[in-house]
């Protein structure tokens, strides 16, 4: 199986014409950009947003083109200390345009699965998958393809639920 890396898999947000959906379903990220700023907000030090300028730059100009660019995070409560540090610094994805939902495990309806093993995916214009890839450690290995339509659909009704049952930012508290 040929996994695109992580630019490789940005590339598809310069090709994009409506919309991206991202679903997060990990409560951890073993992210190499993300360890010093993480491992400052545990500690209380200051913490440099620099790391997620590349991101930002990256949503900001698919939406001030006009496309949406959307989240829902999947989410074990308590939640982890990695997912109350993203909580804090999501108004930065929001500033760029970004859309983001929460979604605690416990609001899950009852007998719903996951396609892929439970991996995290991106669906760009409702027709194209790319499919997470995490090695044992939490890092990412990159992204895998997908175009099959039943594939597609499955994932496309799977957002829809999901996003009308997830929580706007703004109104979700950890």
């Amino acid at each position: 199986m040929e996994l695109l890396s992580g630019a490789e898999r940005n590339q598809l947000f310069e090709r994009f014409q409506h919309d991206a959906f991202h679903l997060e379903l990990r409560d951890d990220y073993s992210v190499p950009e993300e360890n010093g700023p993480f491992q400052n907000w545990l500690t209380g030090a200051t913490t440099d947003t620099a790391f997620l300028a590349p991101w930002t730059r990256l949503v900001y100009q698919a939406t001030s083109r006009g496309m949406t660019v959307r989240r829902v995070r999947v989410v074990t409560e308590p939640a982890t200390p990695y997912l109350q540090w993203e909580h804090t610094v999501t108004p930065l994805n929001q500033e760029a345009g970004e859309d983001i939902r929460w979604l605690p495990r416990r609001l899950l309806p009852d007998g719903l699965s996951f396609p892929f093993a439970g991996r995290d995916w991106w669906l760009f214009d409702d027709r194209l998958l790319a499919v997470g890839h995490f090695d044992p450690d939490g890092r990412v290995l990159g992204s895998q393809i997908m175009e099959a339509p039943d594939i597609v659909t499955a994932c496309v009704r799977l957002r829809d639920q999901l996003w009308h049952l997830a929580i706007p930012h703004a109104e979700y508290t950890l």
